[in-house]
């Protein structure tokens, strides 16, 4: 495969030591399985050039699918820790910004941190593509669907680096920063590839780094049927409104997101606890405040009423309970 080739020297040129898919060992082992074929019955059979696997081989499925996992969860974790980092010195203020920036020993300028997002993009989307082929080159070789059929698995796991919702926010953080570089009048020489359009009335991410790859992240709140505001995104990766998001949970603004039952489920997918781990999308939020600033100032002015309506009730319904009435 020339794109293994391509993904090797990318790794290889990396300052820091990352997890990736382990092309080579993933190779080997269907190598390994054309060599040493064996049928459902365990009887050996004459070894050809051209031998394709059967639909379900122990060879591969015992090796290949537990290998391609553990790679995969490497890979997220390793994504999502440095993103929420990054995200922590951008998001910083006073003392506890310019502590982060010294424990970090870089400048104190936003064009390290541009930089560092495009590598983290990047590096993103270049496994994603990687796990892309490597699942499509399973199927070729054993004539199935176990691939694909694995891929759906690990996306309801929530190890799909582009299903994560960190993804969104860095996105969101490389085009503050390159923004604000812009209205300092300066030129930041980096990629264009990550984009914040509107198309009839619809606002949407994009970021179209490889020609085979392309995220396209949708802005519209599925509950509402509008503008995300005050956005956050669920374990399954759909980006609603913070109050939707709570409405639909069946719990309210002072409960939080977080406090929703484990049986609450996306409106969207229908997935069950995917509250837990919501991810508050602030980086997002700026973003769209800047860009729909009109929009986002009414919905400020008509959320506000409604949050401080919702807290009196809490607390009426609370002194209530305390007082036995």
């Amino acid at each position: 495969m020339k794109f293994c080739k391509t993904y090797q020297e990318y790794m290889q040129g990396r300052e820091r030591e990352l997890p990736g898919v382990g092309f080579k060992n993933l190779k080997k082992i269907f190598k390994k399985c054309r060599t040493n074929p064996h049928s459902q019955d365990d009887h050996p059979l004459p070894a050809l050039p051209t031998f394709n696997c059967p639909p379900q081989c122990p060879v591969c499925d015992g090796s290949f699918f537990p290998s391609l996992l553990m790679e995969m969860s490497a890979v997220v974790g390793c994504f999502n820790e440095r993103v929420q980092k990054l995200l922590d010195i951008h998001l910083a203020k006073g003392f506890k910004k310019y502590y982060a920036w010294f424990n970090r020993k870089i400048e104190k300028d936003h064009v390290a941190l541009i930089q560092e997002g495009q590598d983290l993009v990047t590096y993103a989307m270049i496994n994603a593509i990687a796990v892309r082929k490597i699942l499509k080159k399973y199927d070729k070789v054993h004539y199935s669907k176990q691939g694909q059929e694995f891929k759906s698995r690990v996306q309801k796991m929530h190890i799909e680096i582009l299903q994560s919702p960190w993804l969104c926010e860095l996105v969101a953080l490389h085009i503050n920063l390159r923004e604000t570089q812009v209205r300092k009048g300066k030129t930041a020489a980096l990629f264009d590839g990550c984009l914040f359009t509107i198309t009839d009335g619809k606002p949407s991410l994009t970021c179209d780094l490889f020609d085979s790859v392309k995220l396209d992240i949708d802005l519209t709140c599925s509950i509402c049927l509008d503008t995300v505001f005050d956005s956050v995104a669920l374990n399954c990766g759909h980006i609603f409104c913070y109050m939707c998001a709570c409405s639909a949970a069946s719990v309210t603004i002072v409960d939080g997101i977080k406090a929703a039952h484990p049986k609450e489920k996306c409106p969207l997918c229908r997935e069950a606890g995917v509250y837990e781990g919501a991810v508050h999308l602030e980086e997002l939020n700026i973003l769209l405040s800047r860009r729909c600033h009109e929009y986002w100032e009414q919905r400020l002015q008509s959320e506000r009423a409604e949050r401080i309506q919702q807290a009196k009730e809490h607390w009426e319904k609370q002194c209530r309970a305390f007082m036995g009435v």
